[in-house]
């Protein structure tokens, strides 16, 4: 199996997003998910897709689980199940689940990493990060990153291995 990573920016009370957003722009952190992630597979549900600028996500394997049989996106693999989305990645080296909530809800038990960035501020929010059981989890890294004129927030740059 390969490495199952997951990637989200959530604020102080594991906000990740409101009415299909981003919680906020920041261009480190964006930048950041891009260097971490290309190269790789990327999971993610199908209202993360629909909330993606540029579709698919360049320079990465597209994999968009959802309920709907129906749907038909363009550049990206569709599957109906977690079970299929694993499976498809079991022999790849690295994949990311990049969301939503109800994705990394239902991915968390298989995940392997964590990289959790930390928006220092409250957010009005309508999705949210499943809770991080530090009793499963050991932190590894810790990067504290000051804001400036281009990213509105302080940032601390989090990564957890699982405790097996």
């Amino acid at each position: 199996m390969s490495k199952l990573c997951i990637i989200a920016a959530i604020g102080n009370n594991l906000e990740i997003g409101y009415k299909n957003q981003l919680l906020c722009h920041l261009p480190k952190d964006l930048k950041r998910f891009k260097a971490i992630t290309s190269g790789y597979t990327v999971l993610m549900g199908d209202r993360t897709w629909e909330s993606l600028p540029v579709k698919p996500l360049p320079n990465r394997r597209n994999i968009v689980i959802t309920l709907n049989k129906l749907a038909n996106y363009q550049g990206c693999e569709l599957v109906f199940s977690i079970e299929e989305a694993l499976q498809l990645v079991q022999n790849e080296p690295e994949a990311f689940v990049i969301g939503g909530a109800t994705i990394y809800r239902l991915m968390m038990q298989y995940a392997d990493e964590l990289y959790i960035t930390r928006i220092l501020a409250d957010f009005e929010a309508d999705a949210f990060f499943p809770e991080i059981k530090m009793e499963e989890w050991q932190l590894t890294e810790e990067i504290f990153d000051v804001k400036d004129e281009k990213n509105i927030y302080d940032i601390v740059y989090q990564r957890y291995v699982r405790i097996r």
